[in-house]
């Protein structure tokens, strides 16, 4: 089950619109929602891509995607480029159909706690922030809209800034996720007992010069002594871009999205 200690307020599903357009990135319908910031309703935008093809007594995985620092705003499209955007290709959609949910995180904000421009690994805080929060809104509005949303295929993924806020969610709901696919990010090793048992795979570039590498070592190493089995793959050579290489990996789409929550 979702925990719904991580929603700051009451959530409202405002509308839902398709975008028109020739991209595969249209073909994502753009929502808005509002939680509770100190006491005042804040408005987040952000997109959904159904399957294609919604067949009758079907369920279908759903994608939490976090996006990177680069692609924070209010403009609702940012935050498509990258996984979104190639989830949306004929092909992917025909070969992985799912809900995808690709919230944005506003400008100056971050999807977790975690102070991830200081590069160094933090205790993670009691609460979430509110941009982290509001992505978990997002995924349960679209839980509650969607009777073909398998709920027991659940996935969390993000890169760099959203790497850090997937860890940090998971860690705060790890009964919630089937997997966890946590891209050039970091968290807190202390909470590794909490998600030993959720499968994860994990990439980093070894090259990486904004988001020091050791914090995705540390994570796994946390989660092995934590008895956990977590796959990484760190990419020789390879700098900030780590996401590429893990997202146009057919194999690692495949393992995505064959996991179950039991």
């Amino acid at each position: 089950m979702l925990v719904r200690g991580l929603i700051l307020g009451a959530v409202v599903l405002m509308h839902t619109q398709l975008v028109a357009g020739e991209s595969d990135a249209d073909a994502y319908e753009s929502r808005t929602l509002t939680v509770t910031e100190r006491g005042e309703p804040v408005e987040f935008r952000y997109r959904l891509l159904r399957p294609a093809t919604i067949e009758p007594a079907t369920t279908y995985p759903v994608v939490l995607f976090l996006h990177g620092a680069g692609e924070r705003g209010n403009d609702n499209e940012r935050q498509l480029k990258f996984f979104p955007t190639w989830m949306a290709e004929p092909s992917l959609r025909s070969r992985h159909p799912c809900f995808l949910v690709a919230p944005q995180c506003r400008e100056e904000h971050s999807w977790s706690a975690f102070d991830w421009q200081t590069k160094k690994t933090a205790a993670l805080p009691d609460t979430p922030t509110t941009d982290g929060a509001a992505a978990i809104a997002a995924l349960e509005a679209v839980l509650a809209s969607e009777p073909a949303a398998a709920r027991n295929r659940l996935y969390l993924t993000g890169l760099s800034m959203g790497g850090y806020g997937t860890w940090d969610l998971a860690a705060r709901s790890p009964g919630t996720f089937a997997a966890i696919l946590p891209i050039c990010g970091g968290g807190d090793e202390a909470t590794a007992t909490r998600i030993a048992a959720l499968p994860t795979w994990c990439f980093h570039g070894e090259s990486d010069p904004l988001v020091p590498v050791g914090l995705s070592r540390s994570m796994i190493a946390a989660l092995k002594a934590a008895g956990g089995t977590p796959i990484y793959s760190e990419l020789e050579g390879v700098g900030h871009d780590s996401w590429t290489a893990a997202y146009r990996n057919p194999a690692v789409l495949d393992w995505l999205f064959a996991q179950r929550r039991r």
